[in-house]
């Protein structure tokens, strides 16, 4: 590969995308691409340490303001750390939520201003946005009932239906902002079809 490219997985509870991540990421491999592969929030020492904090039951509640700057203190370290880097070696990166994300939850799910999260978007990687996203799009209500089969759900699990309509709808506007990057993938149908369908929108990039 000539280039590095910068691919995201984006979509609310449920959706199947880590599960989808690990097929696609083998499916690039497979094609010869040389891939890192992460998520948000993680990806390093602090990311990870970070993210138990976010999703521990146990942590309660946040301000929304404090959940955002968390998730974007993950990130700066992420992009510092793993996701640049990479780019710059010509790697390809495949990443589990980037700031999509923050405005879906934080923004749709929370309530914060999008101008707000842009300002940090803008600060914090002004000039790095993926190549593609993929939007693993579903029923909220089919998104809970899978999500719900798990046997300790996490802190965000466990908001309510509201809350993860505020997101889907949210991921929904951003992906009508950003037609170009950001391309929908039926989350209803099964694995080996939404694999099929994100690879027909990956292979433009090969």
């Amino acid at each position: 590969m000539s280039s590095g490219r910068f691919i995201t997985l984006e979509g609310s509870e449920g959706a199947g995308k880590s599960t989808a991540a690990v097929a696609i990421a083998r499916w690039l491999k497979s094609r010869g691409v040389d891939l890192v592969v992460s998520r948000e929030p993680g990806g390093t020492a602090l990311g990870e340490q970070l993210r138990s904090l976010l999703l521990d039951p146990a942590t309660g509640d946040l301000a929304a303001e404090s959940e955002l700057l968390m998730m974007f203190a993950a990130r700066a370290q992420h992009i510092q750390q793993i996701i640049q880097p990479a780019l710059d070696r010509g790697q390809w990166v495949l990443c589990d939520r980037f700031t999509d994300a923050s405005f879906a939850y934080q923004g749709g799910g929370r309530g914060l201003q999008f101008e707000r999260i842009a300002a940090l978007e803008q600060w914090l990687h002004p000039t790095l946005q993926p190549d593609l996203t993929l939007l693993f799009d579903l029923p909220v209500e089919q998104g809970l009932q899978r999500a719900g089969k798990r046997n300790s759900p996490d802190r965000f699990e466990q908001e309510k239906l509201q809350f993860f309509t505020a997101v889907s709808d949210a991921y929904r506007q951003r992906m009508h902002q950003h037609p170009e990057r950001i391309k929908q993938v039926d989350a209803s149908q099964s694995v080996e079809q939404v694999l099929r369908e994100a690879q027909q929108l990956l292979e433009p990039l090969l």
